[in-house]
């Protein structure tokens, strides 16, 4: 590793779990930063993130974790950004680069934002990856190859700290875009939050039926139901944070849906079904769509290894 491969001198990673555990193991894997920092107030994440050796310091106070550091990384659940921004501002050095890694950007624009000091350059962002998985354990370093990174600076950004942590990202593997963080919780209430919020609904429902039991429903699963268990086994803190958080833009998805599944239900009760062929068409064609566009592949997702 040579000094023109280190992007910062010192990156400080706030949460351990899937994301802030990938962030590391990307950084180190592409000399990113000369060095890394964790901060996690869970003990057994902080010891589990020592036994794999995921940085170079570990600490149980996130202000201890910043020190000196170029660019700092809240991976905490959404809910928690405003209580951490609160114990670290203190202890960021001018011209260090804010950022995080949560779903949600306009709460937290607003609630950090204002606890960042003069001099640190606040740049909220969202890698657009993951799995349902959890945990130090659970991160791997390819998880944000090929993927999506959306940053979405203030009015006021110094563009040269969002060209810094717009080259970091794509160093970790990701492609760039920056929108506003209304715009973001838009989009990302229809392609992440509501299907979230439908898979933790069906499963529930299924485990409710009276008129069949909870073993048929296990040992029965074809592949739709597995596809759902697996979106409604991600993270319940998180995801509890996201919806709290992202009310408008997830309610205003939903009312469509709902809409557009009234409609659906017409159909299916009167036979139309033309109707229902033309839809079953065009998702296809979406499906389609997001393959070619290397989001994902052909390979069944049921069980997909991971690049480690």
């Amino acid at each position: 590793m040579t000094d023109a491969d280190v992007m910062v001198n010192k990156v400080a990673i706030i949460g351990c779990g899937l994301i802030g555990s990938s962030v590391a193991r990307a950084v180190r894997h592409a000399g990113a930063a000369a060095e890394i920092s964790i901060a996690d107030s869970d003990v057994g994440n902080l010891d589990k993130a020592r036994e794999l050796s995921l940085a170079d310091s570990y600490h149980s106070t996130a202000l201890d974790a910043v020190s000196n550091a170029g660019l700092v990384i809240l991976a905490v659940p959404v809910g928690a950004m405003a209580s951490v921004a609160t114990v670290i501002s203190g202890g960021l050095k001018a011209g260090a680069i804010l950022s995080d890694v949560g779903s949600v950007k306009n709460s937290v624009l607003k609630s950090v934002g204002p606890l960042v000091p003069a001099g640190v350059h606040f740049i909220p962002g969202h890698p657009v990856a993951g799995t349902e998985q959890s945990g130090p354990e659970a991160g791997f370093a390819s998880l944000f190859d090929g993927r999506w990174c959306i940053l979405t600076p203030p009015d006021d950004a110094d563009s040269a700290a969002v060209e810094a942590l717009s080259a970091f990202w794509t160093k970790l593997g990701s492609k760039v875009d920056i929108m506003t963080a209304d715009h973001h919780d838009l989009v990302l209430a229809i392609t992440s939050h509501v299907p979230h919020l439908i898979a933790y609904n069906i499963v529930g429902t299924a485990n409710d039926l009276e008129t069949v039991t909870r073993s048929e429903v296990i040992k029965y699963s074809a592949g739709g139901f597995r596809d759902f268990t697996r979106i409604a086994a991600s993270d319940p803190t998180m995801w509890r944070d996201v919806f709290l958080n992202n009310k408008e833009a997830v309610l205003e998805m939903l009312g469509r849906f709902s809409e557009d599944l009234t409609a659906l239900q017409r159909a299916i009760r009167w036979g139309d079904g033309d109707a229902l062929f033309d839809l079953f068409s065009h998702t296809r064609e979406i499906r389609k769509r997001i393959i070619d566009a290397g989001q994902d592949d052909e390979a069944a997702d049921f069980g997909r290894p991971h690049k480690p």
